[in-house]
């Protein structure tokens, strides 16, 4: 047997073999087979979803601290960042959270735009006249709201955790929340950003809690009104505990 015959097997097997191996091994794993359908990105938006919706609420409940005066909301800052402590190191566990919430953004985003391009691809040719049957406009408007709630983070986080935008200059104190607070609501165009911003999570979750309790199977025909009504009733309160802050600075009852 020839030289380049040999160094194209090792042991009887071709050299692509262990390529071969590794991608039957790899398009086999259930995870991998389930994201690459329909019904496996919408499970992972509604996962994602339900991780969302529970910081949404609890990231709500810590900013209405604010009403409870400085010392409330600062502790509060302070505990975020020594969660754990002594168990874990300063920050760490609040770095964790981050971690989480930061794969689940890009999952939900990566599904999101995979399964747009999914029902595009399974409808090559648009409607001729298309019609909103039986949707609401959040549903319509769902991934406008989510690429306006994703810019929105961003801003968010040089805002109030960099303070690099948004506040007049030398107004910003690092880890000072209930004063960079005032300081940064004070400036009428930020509140009403915020408030509109929060108008977008709103639709956003209307539309996301309702799906995501489809998809996870919690509702039939006897529930749909009333899960429908939950969803909504949720979207509301979050809207109005975020608008509350901005709008409480700006009329002088935080100060």
């Amino acid at each position: 047997m020839s030289t380049r015959v040999l160094e194209g097997k090792v042991a009887g097997r071709p050299r692509s073999a262990p390529v071969r191996e590794a991608r039957r091994v790899w398009s086999s794993n259930p995870a991998v087979v389930l994201w690459g359908t329909m019904v496996g990105k919408k499970v992972v938006m509604a996962v994602t979803g339900f991780v969302f919706v529970g910081f949404v609420i609890a990231h709500m409940l810590g900013n209405l601290k604010i009403f409870l005066g400085p010392g409330a909301i600062d502790a509060y800052a302070l505990f975020l960042r020594t969660m754990g402590e002594p168990l874990f190191p300063y920050g760490l566990v609040l770095w964790a959270v981050r971690i989480v919430l930061l794969v689940s953004v890009t999952l939900h985003i990566t599904a999101a735009v995979q399964l747009t391009w999914m029902s595009e691809a399974a409808r090559p040719h648009g409607y001729d006249t298309k019609r909103s049957i039986a949707t609401t406009y959040a549903a319509r408007t769902v991934r406008w709201s989510g690429g306006i709630l994703a810019l929105f983070v961003v801003y968010h986080l040089l805002h109030l955790t960099a303070g690099a935008v948004g506040f007049p200059s030398g107004t910003y104190v690092p880890l000072s929340v209930y004063h960079n607070v005032v300081a940064g609501f004070s400036v009428w165009y930020v509140s009403l950003f915020y408030v509109l911003a929060m108008a977008c999570l709103c639709l956003h979750l209307d539309h996301g809690i309702w799906s995501m309790l489809q998809t996870l199977g919690w509702s039939d025909a006897g529930t749909t009104r009333a899960l429908r009504a939950l969803a909504r009733g949720v979207a509301l309160v979050v809207f109005a505990g975020f608008i509350s802050v901005p709008v409480a600075v700006l009329a002088g009852w935080v100060h």
